[in-house]
This record gives structure tokens, sequence and C-alpha cells, in this order.
């Protein structure tokens, strides 16, 4: 389960992939580039593609597909499309608008002369009652297919890999519950598919006969028991054995919140992924092996996903996460709170600073770029955690969303309810926040050496907390929290001083004995 090998292509082509930025996008566009396509990457977000690690090797293209913008330009003289975008938790009239985009897309990949659109949407049993998401796929699919443009309609199951929504969703039940209450859907059949081999179909359909047009299963061909999803990661992991206890509780929206309010995963997220799986989630048939071989390595099964995916989490490589797929159809970001259209709305900020000549600059940096996740906050665990749990129950994204990697950020990154906006290494980080609250909220830190007369290496820690007020509520949420915030703030950055010191400490080496 080394690094895998990209294979050239034989026939490199002119490629858009829109949904660059989501989970399965952001992987997809660099294993594009090594074959040897020409990748043009779209998304909503061209801020958060601009920062990508191969933004500097892709064109890029705004296309907002709720407003039908950009998708004639985007496509203009691409020969293969890439669609990896779905609406979770979109609203009520999410099912509409997904349709109306599938047929624009289409419309617009006719008129531009494309040859082929890739697809990717669930498994499903036919003939049954589908889910609203599930049913929402399978009718992108038909409309795609149903085209003048040549089809490939991938139909996958649960994704397993580094930071995909199923594989955390597995991961924080099994570690938060050893007995696991669960409705009866834990004994449905899934068929789990590592992101590797999910990947390796999707490069390689770029590469199939154009006259191919159909629907394509495609997984690890082990079918298991949800159940004994969960149960299995507990013993890869090294966790004490799980109990999953099946009890007749169809309530599929309930069992929803369940699983949002004890995994990372907020609930507009958790309710659609757990209604999916109200029905079984097998591949139908092997089809794909006609057009499509299994990667030379033989496909994953579902013990060797999960260790590869924990093996590249430890290792610190994780290169897009499930929090990418999150928004009406993609993750847009949000506005600086210096930009005019904020102007006229009440504005409040709470700053406060530190200076120190105690501990270098560098360190008090390392601990601000580490904030969060499973590091914390430095300051009232237990009162971020009700902030954290409240916002899960108005159905926000809470606190336990983590981050990507421990230690480091890029921008886009989430960091518990936050998004990075802003990075500058060593100097900078700006926060925007993406609870539920009547108004935009930024936190910033910055990491400066302090002047005007002050002791030679005295370095200074600011934070600022910014809020534009939407509305009353808004007001009275930032009345409320100020005078939390007058207790939380200076305890934070006196702990960040201190944690920097510590770590400072530890690895500054002690006096040696002279030698006599």
């Amino acid at each position: 389960m080394g690094k895998e090998q990209i294979t050239p292509s034989s026939h490199p082509k002119k490629v858009l992939v829109i949904g660059a930025t989501g989970y399965i996008g952001g992987r997809l566009v660099p294993r594009l580039l090594q074959a040897g396509h020409q990748v043009r990457a779209a998304a909503r977000s061209v801020n958060k593609m601009q920062h990508a690690p191969w933004a500097d090797q892709v064109e890029i293209r705004h296309v907002d597909l709720e407003d039908n913008m950009g998708l004639d330009d985007a496509m203009r003289g691409m020969e293969v499309v890439y669609l990896l975008v779905h609406a979770m938790g979109g609203g009520g009239d999410f099912e509409e608008r997904e349709a109306e985009s599938a047929r624009q897309i289409a419309a617009a990949a006719h008129r531009e002369g494309v040859r082929r659109i890739i697809y990717l949407g669930g498994l499903h049993p036919d003939g049954v009652k589908l889910s609203p998401h599930m049913r929402s796929r399978a009718e992108v699919a038909r409309i795609l297919l149903e085209s003048p443009v040549s089809t490939v309609a991938f139909q996958a199951g649960i994704i397993i890999g580094s930071g995909s929504a199923s594989f955390e969703m597995i991961r924080h039940l099994a570690l938060a519950l050893r007995v696991m209450p669960a409705p009866d859907w834990v004994g449905n059949q899934v068929e789990p598919i590592a992101i590797r081999d999910v990947l390796h179909y999707l490069l390689a359909a770029a590469d199939t006969p154009e006259d191919i047009n159909q629907i394509l299963d495609i997984g690890s061909g082990e079918a298991m028991k949800y159940s004994d999803v969960m149960k299995e990661f507990a013993d890869i992991a090294g966790l004490h054995p799980r109990r999953v206890l099946a009890l007749p509780l169809p309530a599929a929206t309930l069992s929803g919140i369940w699983v949002g309010l004890v995994t990372p995963l907020p609930m507009a997220l958790t309710i659609p992924l757990v209604r999916s799986l109200q029905n079984d989630a097998v591949t139908n048939n092997r089809d794909v092996d006609q057009f499509i071989p299994p990667p030379p390595a033989g496909l994953l099964n579902y013990r060797e996903a999960v260790t590869l995916a924990l093996r590249r989490e430890n290792e610190g490589e994780v290169d897009t996460t499930w929090d990418a797929d999150v928004g009406p159809l993609d993750q847009s970001a949000g506005s600086l709170p210096s930009d005019p259209e904020w102007a006229g709305l009440p504005r409040f900020e709470d700053v406060r600073s530190v200076e120190t000549d105690q501990v270098s600059r560098e360190a008090v940096w390392d601990v601000v770029e580490s904030i969060g996740g499973a590091n914390g906050w430095h300051s009232w665990p237990w009162a971020w955690k009700i902030r954290g749990v409240w916002d899960k129950l108005v159905g926000g994204v809470g606190l336990n969303r983590g981050r990507r990697l421990p230690d480091s950020l890029r921008v886009g990154d989430p960091v518990d309810w936050w998004r990075v906006e802003k990075l500058e290494p060593g100097h900078r980080l700006l926060l925007r926040a993406e609870m539920k609250v009547a108004g935009h909220a930024w936190l910033e830190f910055t990491v400066e050496d302090a002047d005007n007369g002050r002791p030679r290496g005295t370095i200074r820690l600011t934070q600022r907390a910014v809020f534009y007020a939407q509305n009353m509520r808004g007001r009275l949420y930032w009345a409320s929290m100020a005078p939390f915030h007058r207790a939380i703030f200076p305890t934070m950055l006196q702990n960040i001083i201190e944690a920097a010191r510590q770590a400072e400490s530890a690895t500054t080496p002690g006096p040696t004995e002279e030698v006599r």
C-alpha cells in the first residue's frame, strides 16, 4: 500500500473539473496533471483554489451552479468535464436546484462541444424508495445520460479515506461509544471503497471510448453490515471491542441529529448521510471491468483502506477533508471584514495583546498555528464545548470539526467552527467564523516584534475579534458574549505564551557538566 503510481495518459486531454475545491476534486486534480492532462479547475470559491498546492499548474475559473454563472466560459475548448459537486443540506428545494444545474451543465457541454461528462453518484438498489439526496443523485445521473453528451455516471458506496465524511463518521462513532445503540439500518449491507480506488476509476474514465454512455457501479467487492464496519474499524484502530445494538428505531432524522452531536460532521451533512443508509449500498454488477480494469495492485479491502487512511493521517498527508464538500453546491469563501459589502453594518471589536521577552517569536507562532482541534483553545475548555454543542443543535458545524493537520495550516482549512481566511506564516492568522450566528465574525492573531522602546527580543501577541451584526439579534449576541470575552481572551493569550515557553524549554538542551 505504498505511494500509487499514476500512469501517463496515452491521449492527454483538456479537462474541466467542476468542484475542484471539494474532497474528491481536490485529490483528482493533481492526478490528472500527473497523467499529462491539461486541467481547468472550476468552483464557486476562486480564492480557495488560488491557495491549492496545484493552483499554478491549472487554469482557474469561477463557476456558480446556483446562479448558472461561468459555465460556457469554463467549458469552452474542453474535451472532458468532471461534475463533482453535490447539494448536502441545501434547503427543501435542493432536488430541483440540483436537477436544474445538471440540465444547465449538459446544455453548456453540448454547446461547447464537450465529448464526455464524468459524474460521481451513490450506490442504491433499484425499485425502492430512496432518500431525497440519493434520489437527487440518481436524477442528476439520468439527466446527464439522456443529454447529447456521452456520460459515465459512477455510483460508489461509503468512501474510506483520510478526511472523508464516511470515514470520519465511522471513526468518531467508534471512538465515542463502546456500546452503540443504533437504529436497525446498521444491519443494512454496504460496500466500502477506498478513496484511492475511486480516484483510479475517475482518472481512467477520461480515456475510455467516447461511445460509452452508462452507469457504472464501483466498489471493493466486499459487502458488509454497517455495524461490522464500525466494529472492524475499532479493531483496526486498536480500540476495545465495540458492541452495536440494532434497535427498531426507524426515525432517520433523529438518528442523523444524534450522529451530528457525536461526530464532527454538522447535522446538515449527517442527516442526509444517515437517510442514505436506509437502503443497502452494494454494487449490482461489475460492468465497469469491461471498460476500466482494477488498479494494478488490486482493489483495497476495507481493512486495507482503513489502515491506509489512518497511516496518511499519522504522516500528516491529508490533502483534502469532508469539510470541503459542505455547502449548497460548493464551498464559498467569505469576504474579509474590510470589504465594502460590510459598510453600514454595526461593527464590534475586541482587541487584546500581551508582550514578553521570555520566549521566541517562532515558538509563539507554532502555538498559534496549532490552535484548535485536539490542541484546544487554551482557555475555558468547558465554555468552548458548551458553545459548540449549542451550535450543533441550531444547525452549525460545532466545535468538534477539528483540523486537517494538528500543527500546520493553509488557507481554506477548517479549524473547528472557523476557517482559515488569511495566513502569513510566522506573523498573521485570520479565521472566519462558520458558526450559526446573526452576523459575520473573524478572529485574528498576529505575532510581531514589539517596538516603542521595548527591550530587544520583546514580542507582541495580539488577538482581535471582529463582529458585524446583521440585526438586533446580532447586537444582543455580541452583548451577551462580551463578559465571556473579557474572561476567555486574556486567559487565552497568557496560556498561548506559556505553552510556547514550555515547548521551547522542552526542546532547549540543558547545561552540560564541565569536564574536569
